[in-house]
Parts: C-alpha cells; structure tokens; sequence
C-alpha cells in the first residue's frame, strides 16, 4: 500500500482501487482528535436481460438518501441521538411493508478510480475512522454480502469491476446497524468513480431503476453539506455552532428536491453560490444523484429526517423516495 497526502492507492490484478481521504492523513486525525477533545459501464436492455433473472415483486421498494452520521456519534443510542432513531423506525417500516432481498449502499466513503462493486459473500467491517478511544471501534454489524445481486450488476455494465478488497465502511455500517439492526439483510457497497462527472452518477442510478422491482433497496449514503477543511479552527476553539450559510444552502437544495429540478442538482457546483463551500469534494455529494437517478415520476418524496446537524457545515437532511 502507497501511501500519499490526500488517497490510498491500492493495485491488484491491474485495477487501482483509490480510498478518498477528505483531508491529509495527519490533518485528519489531528482533526478527528480535535473532534474528541470537544466531545471528551452497459446499455439498458442489457441490464432488462440480468435482472429479469430475479423474481419481480408485486411491490417497488423504495429509494433513500441518507446522512451516514458524523463518527462522533457511533457509540450512542438510538434514545441519545434523534437521527439514529429516525433510522430505527424507518427500517421497522420498511420491513413490514416490503420484502427486502439485499442492499445496495452507494457510500461516500469507498471512492475508486473506475466503479468497482464487492462480491464478497462475508463482508468486512472497516473502521476507517481514526484516533478514537477503543468504544468507538467495539460496535459489530456483521451483515452477509449478497454476490449474486453484485455480480449481475458487474455483468450487466461491463465498466463495473468486481472486487472482494473492500466491506462495509462507516458510510454503511453506522447507519445499517440502525436501519436493520438484526443485519438480517443482506448488503453489499457499489463505490463511487472519484473523477467521473455528476453526470455520470445521476445517469448511473438511472440504469439501476429495476433492481427496485427485485427487492434491492438502494441508499445513497453521504451528505448535502459536508466541509470539514474549514472546521478545524473552529472545533479547536471549542466553538459548535454553524457558521450560518449552511440554513440557506439546506434551503436550497430541499427545494431544488422537492421541485425535481434535477439539473441545478446535478450543477450543483455552479448553480448556487455556496456550491462550492457546502460541497468543496464530490464524495459526500454525489450519492443523491444516484438516488435521484433512481427516483420514479409517482414517487413521493418525504423527508424522515430534517433535524439541526450536530457539528457546522455538516448536513443529516435524509428523504425516502416511494
């Protein structure tokens, strides 16, 4: 492994598999320790051909775009923090309504050269969050992967790499270990191609649009805001408040959402001026395009959780698409 000041980069069998890091790996966890001293690709009819293999369901499930939490919160309950029980009763509804086969989480936190998508039948835990105290990395979430489902996404989009290197990372796991608490779904991750165009992401979710007919639940994990390069200041002053653009951009962006207006989305760096501060890197970002790539004319849009972030230019606005 070769280590460098912003990725990892990792090769084998020729495919170069890249880990985003949002800042330098020391500036990270000197801004993680900051943290804890506060808080003490194929065609359509091609991918028709692979998922008429699997059995349609009466009922479409639904799409979600979700926050994944920020680290500081993994080792609290679902009673101490509003946003995990929001989770919580989400998948109780979800699973009393619909017949979920396995899940596919688009998450910030596995960003690649390429997309890749993991076929591994077990699936590793990966606490790649760093410098904190030993509860943090004591939670277990122990979901089984689901490499049939994988591997014909991989078939159906020859651009797709399969790969057993990575599992669930805590873009995943945090917020499953909420959603489906018994990890009695299967699950597995499809990363994020680092210097692809929005574009590319949106028009990506829009060729998984059947895999809702199968009994895949897809999320898009990350977050509408998310700046951690300008927190560092602050956190070490002690101060949490917000900086105060991030209530306008939230604005935005809801009603952007709710209006389907796709495009500004999709232009997001442009067509708002604090595009560029609420979003400086795309990882955080671009997983609502592959939920919105999936969302359906009839589908509703509700947000199951709208409540203040707990750190600055930070955002945990989630919505359901059914």
């Amino acid at each position: 492994m070769k280590f460098r000041t912003d990725i990892y980069d990792v090769s084998r069998n020729g495919n170069s598999v890249r880990f985003c890091l949002i800042l330098a790996l020391m500036e990270r966890k000197r801004f993680l320790q900051s943290l804890l001293a506060l808080s003490a690709m194929g065609t359509l009819s091609n991918f028709k051909n692979y998922t008429d293999a699997l059995p349609k369901q009466s009922k479409r499930l639904p799409v979600l775009f979700t926050s994944h939490g920020s680290p500081m919160d993994i080792p609290l309950s679902k009673e101490e923090r509003p946003f995990w029980n929001a989770l919580y009763h989400l998948g109780i509804d979800l699973q009393k309504n619909y017949d979920v086969k396995a899940v596919l989480v688009v998450s910030a936190h596995w960003c690649s050269k390429g997309t890749f998508v993991n076929i591994s039948p077990e699936q590793k835990q990966i606490y790649d969050y760093y410098g904190f105290p030993a509860n943090y990395y004591d939670p277990k979430y122990q979901a089984k992967g689901a490499p049939t489902i994988a591997q014909e996404v991989s078939k159906l989009i020859p651009s797709i790499h399969e790969t057993t290197e990575w599992g669930l990372d805590h873009g995943a796991w945090p917020m499953l270990m909420h959603l489906f608490p018994k990890a009695d779904v299967p699950v597995f991750q499809m990363s994020i191609s680092y210097y692809e165009s929005p574009q590319y992401h949106y028009d990506l979710g829009k060729q998984l649009k059947s895999l809702r007919e199968k009994g895949v639940l897809i999320i898009g994990s990350g977050s509408l805001i998310h700046n951690l390069q300008i927190l560092g200041p602050k956190f070490r002053s002690g101060d949490m408040s917000p900086f105060g653009w991030e209530a306008e951009y939230d604005a935005w962006i809801k009603t952007q959402i709710d209006e389907r207006n796709v495009t500004n989305i999709i232009n997001y760096e442009t067509s708002h001026k604090l595009g560029k501060l609420a979003a400086p890197t795309p990882d955080h970002f671009v997983p609502v395009l592959y939920s919105l790539g999936l969302m359906d004319p009839k589908d509703d849009i509700r947000y199951f959780y709208e409540g203040k972030p707990s750190i600055p230019a930070f955002s945990e606005r989630s919505f359901i698409l059914s």
